[in-house]
């Protein structure tokens, strides 16, 4: 199959790092292309970031058509444009928030969500409730690490957010972690080795759910509020 992996924001190392993250848990025969906008936000951090990358994610969107995608995942942990996504792609549309919070609650009873600055809890704390999820997330949480720090080499990024896990792990009693950032999929396999517990990445949680999807041959229901607009 083949997986169209958009970052709604224009870092082009970050997108190389999704990538490769995709990469790593994409089946034999899984092709992986990962892309982001020309223009846009450099990294999303908070609503008004999200809003500004929507003309971006969107044509990225409308730009795969004909190009024989199976599903698409959006690598950010906000899930930036989703459901508007869903309703103008013709093939199954996975947001990494969505995803990693799926996988959480397969191997958990409490989750918590350690992401990059204050200004996003409220929309990933939205999501959550929006989803369903309130009751076994027990709470989001700031490293206070902006995005574009993940990407800035000797960064002391990786340590204050692993500083973050423990507090999470010690005070909110959760029983794994979720890696609130797209730009965080380097770090989970290292930091649940350190912590002893699941921590999630929500872009190899995506592919693997795509893979699932069309293994399945599922698509986005046509019936409700995804339908395609048109």
């Amino acid at each position: 199959m083949r997986i169209l992996v958009i970052n709604p924001n224009t870092t082009a190392s970050m997108t190389e790092k999704i990538g490769a993250a995709a990469r790593q848990v994409a089946a034999a025969g899984t092709q992986i292309v990962a892309r982001n906008p020309a223009t846009g936000p450099a990294s999303i951090q908070g609503p008004e970031d999200g809003e500004a990358a929507l003309p971006g994610l969107f044509a990225e969107i409308d730009r795969s058509v004909g190009e024989n995608f199976d599903a698409i995942i959006i690598a950010c942990f906000d899930d930036t444009g989703l459901y508007p996504a869903r309703q103008r792609a013709t093939v199954p549309v996975i947001g990494i928030g969505e995803a990693a919070f799926h996988a959480a609650l397969l191997v958990a009873a409490r989750f918590s969500v350690v992401t990059t600055l204050s200004v996003s809890i409220p929309v990933i704390a939205d999501n959550i409730s929006l989803y369903g999820f309130d009751s076994r997330c027990v709470k989001v949480r700031a490293s206070e690490v902006p995005v574009l720090e993940l990407e800035r080499p000797g960064s002391d990024a990786r340590r204050t957010i692993s500083a973050e896990i423990a507090v999470a792990l010690r005070d909110d009693k959760a029983d794994a972690i979720v890696l609130g950032c797209a730009g965080m999929a380097d770090l989970a396999y290292d930091l649940s080795r350190e912590h002893g517990v699941p921590v999630i990445d929500g872009v190899a949680a995506a592919v693997k759910l795509a893979e699932l999807l069309h293994r399945l041959g599922l698509k986005t229901s046509q019936a409700g509020p995804f339908r395609m607009a048109g």
